[in-house]
């Protein structure tokens, strides 16, 4: 999903920080007298990366890493969870894999994994009854007579609630799942159903600067429970408007080529989402509606030709799951992945072994990328004396 496609016009030029950067003929101009870059961020008319039509399917959650941990007998890490290394860690006494580091961690996800009404397709009842406002003042659709006045204050409302950057994309059927992770039955949408409103939701910087230590798991669960929040509630703020909203973290479709659909950001060698503001320093949420909306543009600021001249996040990974090869390829790395796209191909089946060796998941990719803001890396010591 990250051939660059250099159309449109130059949208906007920003200064934003990051760690030293190399020229590598990407676009990217560079300061020479600070850690700054100015990226050159192009608007075009399509998406940043290239599929075969005849290869490409509707992604099959049966292939998924998750679900193949425990109904897949034939891949070696079946039934391996992250619990007996973190088990040993915390008797051991181990820095940066503490009791109080794994507290941290396991509450940061409280917010996701508890609230089981955080990705209704629904409406959601109030436990007590309706508010004092009562239920009958949202029966019947708002008239929108503005689209693009619409779509501001649709991302007003989605900023208010939390996310850091917010786009809307034309629905595009491919990256919708086929089915559902749990059960796998087919995921059908609503009819009328044809915007996806994507968040980008900023993630700790220091605490992933930790990785691979528990502090890092700990920022992911917290832009977990961030995105459960704010997918909700900007759902329902939806549905007080009268119309259809489905809200989704990983769930319902992929969406990392969603956003960059939604234009914000582009595809990296480590696999994520590369913004402009944030790096891959982020995690994504989306809500699906039929409420008109202006769709935006995907954007090119030299992703995909600086990820060919760098293989920081393949030199850091301890298992190899990310590539170092030049050029991005058709072949996928495992079978949970999903082929039809020109991409680096990231190896889950390797990157999920690690996270069960080393008692919690793993974010050195984010923190190692030219394009992340925060530290390259940082002990727990630092993170709790901050």
């Amino acid at each position: 999903m990250a051939i660059a496609i250099f159309a449109g016009q130059l949208f906007e030029g920003s200064v934003i920080s990051c760690h030293s950067l190399m020229g590598l003929g990407s676009g990217l101009m560079i300061s020479e007298s600070s850690d700054k870059r100015k990226l050159q961020i192009r608007k075009l008319d399509e998406p940043t990366y290239t599929v075969d039509e005849s290869v490409l399917r509707r992604y099959d959650q049966e292939r998924l890493i998750f679900n193949r941990i425990w109904q897949d007998p034939d891949w070696e890490s079946y039934m391996c969870t992250e619990e007996e290394q973190g088990l040993r860690n915390i008797a051991e006494r181990k820095p940066g894999y503490t009791r109080l580091d794994y507290a941290l961690s396991e509450a940061a996800w409280t917010v996701h994994d508890v609230w089981e009404d955080s990705f209704n397709p629904d409406r959601l009842l109030r436990p007590g009854g309706p508010s004092l406002m009562g239920e009958r003042w949202y029966i019947g659709r708002f008239e929108v007579e503005d689209t693009h006045k619409m779509t501001a204050q649709l991302k007003r409302a989605a900023r208010f609630y939390g996310a850091d950057s917010v786009g809307v994309a034309e629905l595009d059927m491919r990256w919708i799942y086929a089915n559902r992770r749990r059960d796998l039955e087919p995921i059908e949408l609503p009819e009328g159903v044809r915007y996806a409103v994507v968040m980008a939701i900023a993630v700790d910087e220091l605490g992933v600067a930790t990785s691979p230590e528990v502090l890092a798991a700990a920022a992911t669960g917290l832009g977990y429970s961030k995105m459960a929040f704010t997918a909700s509630t900007l759902a329902e703020f939806i549905r007080n408007l009268g119309y259809i909203a489905i809200p989704a973290g990983n769930g319902l479709g992929l969406s990392v080529p969603l956003a960059i659909d939604a234009g914000l950001g582009q595809l990296g060698r480590n696999g994520l989402l590369i913004t402009p503001e944030y790096g891959s320093c982020i995690k994504l949420c989306k809500v699906l509606t039929d409420l008109p909306l202006e769709p935006d543009r995907p954007i090119d600021f030299g992703v995909t030709d600086y990820c060919k001249g760098c293989s920081l996040c393949a030199e850091a990974c301890e298992v190899g799951a990310i590539t170092n090869a030049p050029e991005p390829s058709w072949e996928p790395a495992c079978s949970s992945n999903n082929p039809g796209v020109l991409k680096w191909y990231v190896d889950a089946e390797k990157c999920y072994q690690f996270w069960c060796d080393n008692g919690a998941d793993c974010s050195t990719c984010i923190a190692v990328c030219p394009f992340s803001k925060g530290p390259v890396e940082a002990s727990s010591e630092q993170f709790w004396d901050t």
